[in-house]
């Protein structure tokens, strides 16, 4: 028994969704997201929830019934609240700038980095910190692991771009014999 996929998922207000077949179909405003369950699991959607259910007792339809339903609800959240990841920039000449599509690195590299944003993403910068927000949360999570990805942090001094809620375990630094 999946104890993520038993749960419904409550539509907000403002949320349509509608099932085509296997197909999910969310749309807010003018944003559209599509979930296709390829009939992997039963999908109801009924007095203002999703349901999902098991096509079988085997492990694979197990895995996709929590699967998709955990797929769907960050479709919602997504669409309702988005999702945020912020970065941290620490070292000395290290800094960020927004520019439209672009984010603008310099990292200590002899050349700055230019890197272009995926549709639905948004860039800000406050000082040192580097704030992606976007409806998609694997894409929201994609550009920041490849923007902390251009220069990791190192272990001795902790300089480089982490993620604000990471913590960096430190390494001793050279010592003399005596």
């Amino acid at each position: 028994m999946s104890r993520i996929g038993k749960q419904p998922i409550s539509i907000p207000s403002g949320l349509d969704v509608s099932l085509n077949g296997s197909v999910l179909v969310f749309k807010k405003g003018n944003a559209t997201k599509e979930l296709d369950t390829k009939g992997n699991v039963n999908v109801e959607v009924k007095d203002g929830s999703i349901t999902f259910a098991s096509k079988g007792d085997d492990r694979q339809s197990r895995a996709y019934w929590g699967t998709y339903r955990a797929l769907a609800n960050n479709i919602v959240i997504g669409l309702t609240a988005g999702f945020t990841r912020q970065l941290e920039i620490n070292g000395v000449g290290y800094k960020a700038a927004a520019k439209g599509k672009v984010l603008e690195l310099a990292l200590g590299f002899s050349h700055p980095i230019n890197y272009e944003l995926p549709e639905g993403v948004e860039v800000s910068v406050e000082k040192n910190i580097i704030t992606i927000k976007g409806s998609d949360k694997q894409v929201v999570g994609q550009v920041a692991a490849e923007v902390r990805g251009f220069r990791p942090p190192e272990p001795y001094k902790g300089k480089g771009v982490k993620y604000v809620e990471e913590r960096i375990i430190r390494k001793a630094g050279k010592t003399s014999k005596k």
